[in-house]
């Protein structure tokens, strides 16, 4: 099945969002690029560590995300860390304002993803985990890889 979310190969994917927030929601923004940016993101030079979203008179934008200068752009590449603005529908816009507001989430950005041809990224509506929070889901992880050695073990 080509069509699952889970089978889109991934340009860029932010690992610490995971490790920071609890991931409540998750949404799919197109994000407004300009020509040497796109061909920047194709090769992969994307960073995604240290942004965020935020949302100003009715429109979204994401922050913070940094995408290297296109060798061969010359005069035509753009500032890599500028604030992108992103596509949105006005009443998903509205609705995350919302929540964040009242609230107290963040929207953080989690990966980056080609759809037929158009740039693609993947907001997570979010809340902020504590330090337990995170040793926690640390344990976890590691019960769960310690698990799976034991597994691939046994079957030899």
């Amino acid at each position: 099945m080509a069509g699952k979310k889970d089978d889109i190969p991934r340009v860029a994917k932010n690992r610490k969002a995971e490790h920071d927030y609890f991931i409540l929601e998750k949404y799919e923004a197109g994000i407004e690029l300009f020509g040497t940016e796109v061909k920047s993101i194709r090769q992969g030079k994307l960073n995604l560590k240290d942004s965020w979203c935020s949302i100003e008179k009715g429109e979204i934008f994401v922050n913070g995300m940094h995408i290297s200068p296109y060798e061969q752009g010359n005069i035509f590449n753009r500032d890599p860390l500028r604030v992108r603005r992103l596509l949105m529908h006005k009443r998903e816009i509205n609705r995350l304002f919302a929540e964040v507001s009242q609230q107290g989430l963040t929207l953080v950005p989690l990966s980056v993803y080609f759809v037929n041809g158009r740039a693609k990224l993947e907001i997570g509506l979010c809340k902020g985990k504590k330090t337990y929070d995170k040793r926690e889901s640390e344990a976890r992880r590691d019960a769960k890889r310690d698990i799976e050695r034991s597994m691939r073990q046994r079957e030899y």
